[in-house]
């Protein structure tokens, strides 16, 4: 049956390319809609008003007449859809009309027919919606659903999978979109068939899955009932050409030469110098000064010794098995030095200089890419600030060193950005196993990085800046052999839509940059930061959070606007707090206040003494319903910063030794003073931070959506 049905959809996809077209007609359309089982409408193709009217009487009632034409893409714009036609001469008024308003339209357009469909549901339980794929330059095939109709392009309420979609997947993305209670039925109205609306979006995910030719596909509008969802019209459009191929590596390739990369036993420095202020020789001071046990090998024709390091000709004269060669020459002679690393069999080439693609010197890249694919060597960069890899004692950059060993993964495609991460985590003393430069990623990209950090026993959390993915589906399939593990954060810059100006589809117009990734890196169970000190507060924050085990929130603060805020913030990430049963609520009013007031938040108020703030967050930790806590702290002598910070971190260091574990994170607001509690408080795994509601809860929100992705907390999905 599957074979039956791919060899006709073949048949008629060769016929419509051999006309030399890359749109399909309804009729077209109608054939792969039947052959996979994507429901639609009774119609026929009538060539003249007679047959019309003849199918017209056929389906009874009223009907919707539209152009059949392989010019005319957009039927509705051209005038060539009549919707409730009933009766012989309406019918046969109609189909003159579409024909004269089609040459108005176009007068060269070639008209095949006219499409007679039976007119489908409305009224308060029919919904309009879209379902369709777009082929996405970095994601490849991805399918969308959302609201439908001539407002679609309008309200933008859509989301995105890669295709193809689990039935599980396509039921999830019935409940991203802003509009999803109109589906579930509100006002009255009942809600639609759930089953069937998912199960058209999981065939359009296995068409395009089948023929890669098919560049977009459109399902609108889609009319969803209690009984059943219609594609009302259907489009399909074939791709120009075929897109180029990346060349890919198996995960043990990737994981082979990765090793080698970050755990190196012997680098070469290509251009090394002893003139200070040359990349060479801050390279090399970098790889000396920092410690670096392995071997450490120069390379300049016209020294014989570089800060006390024997230094060769070429590469090709370096002694034994090198790992690693770290270029600081100018780019014009990158592609000669490669060939000898290429020779030498060196697996990895770290290109520092600039002067390639970003600079517009395109085949000089494309060059480099030959060469070492050519010889197997895989290349970090160009146009980079180099590496650190701190369990090796490596800093390969001209940069400054950073030797604070940790648990935190960072990488930037750009280089100022990587500088702002290293003084980031030196400011914050954020321990870090690694920080890498991408720069214009002609090989090695995120998803080799991904593939490495997930496997690397020094890396607890791994967060990504990029402005793009070369290639997004290998990115997704590394997250997700990732996520499961250990957090993966991304800070994807650019958030244009510039790319769907050119589609020939709704669904393609929608299909904007941001959007798809958005949707993609949530499929991916990826964290996304909205910032870069977002990112760089996950990435510190994440790995000192205990995994919560239910969604059970709870506030304790000592001021009533800070529980407001933090209430609001709570509700913006997605998180929920908890309904507290009377049995705790009473237990917390024994430790406040009568002005206080329990419920959640707890609001101890501010004049209490540290017994209070500790007798509450005693029984926080202490009852088994409550997964989270949110302290809210306010300055008051009679409770000091520093007291509160030390209470609070005795109480929850010594439900630890107990065994009993929950996420904490506090928002202090005072004077100065508050700075360095947060930061005793952090050292001793509460996240805090001063003079802000909203940072301590996101990071809160960022831990709860990578438990749910890891499948460490069940239930719904956080969007």
């Amino acid at each position: 049956m599957a074979e039956e049905r791919e060899l006709k959809v073949r048949a008629l996809l060769d016929a419509v390319r051999a006309e030399g077209r890359t749109a399909l007609t309804a009729p077209e359309g109608k054939v792969i809609a039947d052959a996979y089982g994507i429901a639609v409408p009774g119609e026929e193709l009538a060539t003249d008003a007679d047959q019309a009217v003849a199918a017209a009487a056929r389906f009874g009632g009223p009907v919707v007449l539209k152009i059949v034409s392989p010019d005319i893409l957009h039927k509705t714009d051209a005038g060539g859809v009549v919707v409730g036609v009933e009766g012989e001469a309406a019918v046969r008024d109609a189909y003159q009309r579409i024909v004269d308003n089609a040459r108005a339209y176009d007068a060269d357009a070639r008209i095949t027919g006219i499409q007679v469909q039976e007119l489908l549901p409305s009224g308060p339980d029919a919904q309009e919606v879209i379902v369709g794929s777009v082929t996405d330059p970095t994601f490849g095939k991805v399918v969308a659903f959302g609201l439908g109709g001539v407002l679609v392009e309008v309200l933008k309420d859509v989301t995105f999978r890669l295709a193809p979609v689990t039935e599980a997947e396509s039921l999830d993305m019935l409940d991203s979109i802003k509009a999803a209670e109109v589906l579930r039925g509100v006002r009255g109205a009942q809600g639609v068939d759930r089953d069937a609306l998912a199960e058209q979006i999981r065939r359009v995910s296995q068409l395009v899955t089948e023929f890669p030719e098919i560049a977009e596909v459109d399902l609108n509008p889609v009319i969803a009932t209690p009984r059943g969802a219609l594609a009302a019209d259907i489009r399909i459009i074939l791709a120009d050409g075929e897109p180029k191929q990346r060349r890919t590596y198996t995960r043990d390739e990737i994981l082979t030469s990765m090793r080698r990369l970050m755990q190196p036993q012997s680098i070469t420095v290509i251009g090394a110098s002893n003139e200070q202020g040359k990349i060479g020789n801050s390279v090399m001071r970098n790889l000396i000064d920092g410690g670096f046990s392995g071997e450490i090998h120069p390379v300049n024709p016209k020294a014989d010794d570089i800060l006390g390091r024997k230094a060769y000709k070429s590469v090709t004269d370096v002694p034994g098995d090198v790992d690693v060669a770290v270029f600081a020459i100018p780019a014009k002679f990158v592609a000669s030095a490669l060939e000898e690393v290429g020779r030498k069999g060196i697996p990895n080439a770290v290109l520092i200089p600039s002067g390639f693609a970003e600079t517009g010197e395109h085949e000089l890249q494309e060059e480099i890419v030959a060469i070492a694919e050519r010889h197997g060597t895989r290349l970090l960069g160009p146009n980079i600030y180099g590496y650190y890899s701190t369990w090796q004692d490596l800093c390969a950059t001209f940069c400054t060193p950073y030797d604070v060993k940790g648990g935190v993964a960072l990488t930037s495609q750009s280089g100022g950005i990587g500088m702002a991460i290293l003084g980031f985590a030196r400011t914050t003393k954020t321990g870090v196993s690694a920080i890498v430069g991408l720069g214009n990623k002609s090989d090695l990209d995120e998803d080799d990085l991904l593939t490495w950090f997930g496997e690397d026993p020094n890396t607890e959390c791994i967060a990504m800046h990029l402005e793009d993915l070369k290639d997004g589906r290998a990115f997704v399939e590394a997250a997700r052999a990732t996520v499961p593990k250990k957090p993966v954060v991304v800070l994807k810059a650019g958030r244009t839509a510039a790319g769907a100006k050119a589609a020939g589809s709704h669904t393609g117009a929608l299909a904007g940059d941001d959007a798809v990734y958005d949707d993609i890196l949530k499929q991916a169970g990826v964290i996304r930061a909205p910032g870069l000190n977002d990112m760089l507060e996950y990435a510190r924050a994440l790995p000192v959070l205990p995994t919560p085990q239910g969604d059970n929130v709870v506030i304790i603060t000592g001021a009533g606007g800070s529980g407001v805020l933090l209430s609001d913030a709570v509700m913006d990430n997605g998180l929920e707090l908890m309904e507290i049963p009377a049995d705790l609520d009473a237990a917390f009013r024994k430790f406040i206040p009568p002005f206080g007031a329990a419920g959640n938040p707890v609001d101890i108020t501010g004049g209490e003494p540290p017994s209070t703030y500790e007798a509450t967050i005693r029984l926080g930790l202490e009852d088994p319903r409550i997964h989270s806590l949110v302290l809210g702290y306010w300055h008051t002598i009679v409770t000091p910063p520093m007291v509160f910070a030390e209470v609070t971190a005795r109480v929850v260091q010594e439900f630890r030794e107990r065994g009993i574990e929950k996420p904490v994170v506090a928002s202090l607001a005072g004077d100065v003073e508050v700075e360095e509690a947060c930061q005793y408080l952090f050292d001793r795994g509460v996240v805090a931070y001063p003079y802000t509601t909203e940072k301590p809860v996101a990071v809160l929100g960022a831990k709860y959506k990578w438990a749910r992705a890891a499948g460490k907390l069940g239930g719904r999905s956080m969007r």
